[in-house]
């Protein structure tokens, strides 16, 4: 059992200080103040004349405070204990230490605990007897308890939100009471709801409250305490309906007014534990709830932002925001742990992207050639029973059956190399005697050419060029196909605009080869072994390939 509550740590005593340390040391814009854990901005002379921020708490809710310190953001973090409040002494070393960066005031920023509320408080008046311009916001964002206590709503993830947006205020220069007025207005449109699948565990501690397998706690805290509500785990989309209903159900005292029209930032916090695939669920589940209520999401931030230690939930805050909101949101800061994100609205953009109307014959010019086999199966069986056995339309429509059968069941490849070398497989099964030998042979050719991904005009000429070079070389009747192709290579150097003359050229080629095979001596196949003053039509497989250029043609002149 045991081993249920082991952490990758050196010792319960030391995890603390060794973890501000590792923060500090990768980031060369932080700072450790000397004797205290205390995480500053490691350009102190950049705070001059302008307000200074600081917030902390109990460790345990990595990234938060220290990864939040940076332009833009905190000037300081002060961190307690795992899940304590931090002393005040350290808290006015803090404020004593911006100060003397040449700050013009200093700003608490204080999660409502009472520890918190206590030491900062003491902290404040500390300073003020040193001289120091102080004041505090007390973040109250919870939403669990339809009455909370005379503490209040406890402090959650809602707080990272006020960081950004004092932050920015700040590093425009705006006075310490300009902050604080604009922060109290804001307070009022933020509230976040925690869920969670497990408890967690204090290093040294044993869990700090039974969960059985398969059950769930709703609105839990962010120190390991349980919920107000357990039920079983539900799907993503259920909990995440039942977490928003509970929010803003205005029967609670500490509901989040929201109503339809509201835009707001939506924050999806890790509590620790889940899976980024489970997050990214959770992040969808959350955007289609809010929107189905008529709320458009400005801005989402999803990931680990306030934690629990390895508490397997999540909690979801909502911000109520106007343009002036957003743009203090939007506005970029130093620090580490804010992430990247995109300053375009959630609701309203069209998140799907259709796949590239590609200049290659795909599936539409698939599907034209087959349906112009299966229309010429008698033309082509006729002019075969004059001089074989009068199968060819039958050959070619049965492989335009199964090309057809494998586009409905199949999507075409994207890479041009990996379709010609299915369709050649496919052929040489289904299509059968020398025809599917030889198409075949000519699409495995032209596969061989195009394996580097290129599907441009040239790239097809060549691979066209590599196919009919394989059919010369075992025997294959050329007399439609050599003209064409000859025609086609003359791609590779013609400016885009000439490419549909080209193509139409090479179609005539095609057509006219294969009227030229009434006059000629047949040198392979059946029609060798008839006397050439009997085979008076056209070679009916030069006419097949003559309908394919064709089908090619026609379908690209309607994509254009």
């Amino acid at each position: 059992m045991l081993l249920m509550y082991m952490k990758l740590i050196n010792s319960v005593d030391s995890c603390v200080d060794e973890a501000l340390c590792g923060l500090v040391r990768a980031s060369g814009g932080l700072a450790l103040l000397r004797g205290h854990r205390v995480v500053l901005r490691s350009d102190p002379s950049n705070l001059r004349g302008k307000v200074a921020l600081l917030s902390g708490g109990g460790s345990g809710h990595e990234p938060a405070h220290g990864g939040y310190v940076g332009a833009g953001m905190l000037s300081a973090a002060v961190a307690g204990g795992v899940f304590a409040s931090p002393p005040p002494a350290s808290i006015l070393a803090a404020v004593l230490a911006l100060h003397d960066a040449g700050a013009s005031g200093v700003l608490l920023i204080v999660k409502n605990y009472t520890g918190d509320r206590l030491n900062f408080g003491l902290a404040a008046e500390q300073a003020r007897n040193h001289g120091v311009a102080v004041d505090m916001v007390i973040v109250a964002d919870d939403c669990a308890f339809d009455q909370p206590s005379k503490a209040g709503r406890r402090g959650l993830c809602g707080t990272v939100l006020i960081h950004k947006l004092a932050g920015a205020l700040a590093e425009e220069g705006r006075s310490l009471d300009q902050i604080v007025s604009k922060m109290t207005e804001v307070l009022k449109g933020i509230g976040t709801l925690g869920v969670s699948l497990s408890p967690c565990s204090v290093p040294g501690c044993r869990p700090s409250f039974d969960l059985p397998p398969g059950d769930m706690e709703l609105g839990l805290g962010i120190h390991g305490e349980p919920g107000i509500k357990r039920s079983k785990v539900a799907s993503a989309d259920e909990v995440v309906k039942a977490m928003l209903d509970h929010m803003t159900n205005p029967a609670s005292q500490s509901h989040l007014p929201l109503t339809t029209g509201d835009t707001v930032v939506l924050c999806v916090n890790n509590l620790g534990a889940l899976s980024c695939l489970e997050m990214a669920v959770v992040t969808r589940a959350a955007i289609n709830s809010l929107e189905n209520r008529g709320v458009a999401v400005a801005r989402t931030m999803s990931g680990s932002f306030m934690t629990s230690l390895e508490m397997a939930g999540v909690s979801l805050t909502l911000m109520k925001a106007d343009p002036e909101t957003l743009r203090l949101f939007d506005t970029k800061t130093g620090a580490p742990a804010w992430p990247n994100l995109s300053a375009a609205s959630v609701s309203g953009r069209d998140y799907v992207t259709d796949p590239p109307t590609s200049s290659t014959p795909p599936q539409d010019t698939l599907e034209k050639i087959c349906s112009t086999l299966l229309e010429k199966q008698e033309e082509l069986n006729s002019l075969d029973r004059a001089a074989g056995d009068g199968d060819c339309g039958n050959t070619h429509a049965q492989a335009a059956r199964a090309v057809r059968e494998w586009l409905q069941g199949h999507a075409v490849p994207g890479r041009p190399g990996e379709m010609l070398s299915a369709l050649a497989g496919l052929v040489q099964e289904k299509m059968g005697g020398s025809s599917g030998a030889l198409y075949s042979l000519f699409l495995t050719a032209a596969a061989g050419h195009m394996t580097d991904g290129r599907s441009d005009a040239a790239a097809w000429a060549g691979a066209v060029h590599a196919g009919t070079q394989a059919m010369s070389r075992y025997g294959g009747m050329l007399d439609a196909l050599s003209p064409a192709v000859d025609e086609l290579m003359s791609l590779r150097a013609a400016p885009p605009a000439d490419h549909m003359a080209v193509l139409q050229a090479a179609v005539q080629k095609a057509a006219s080869g294969a009227e030229a095979t009434r006059s000629l001596t047949a040198r392979a196949g059946r029609a060798s072994y008839i006397a050439a003053e009997r085979v008076t039509q056209p070679d009916p497989g030069a006419v097949a390939v003559a309908a394919i250029f064709r089908a090619v043609l026609e379908t690209l002149q309607e994509q254009e």
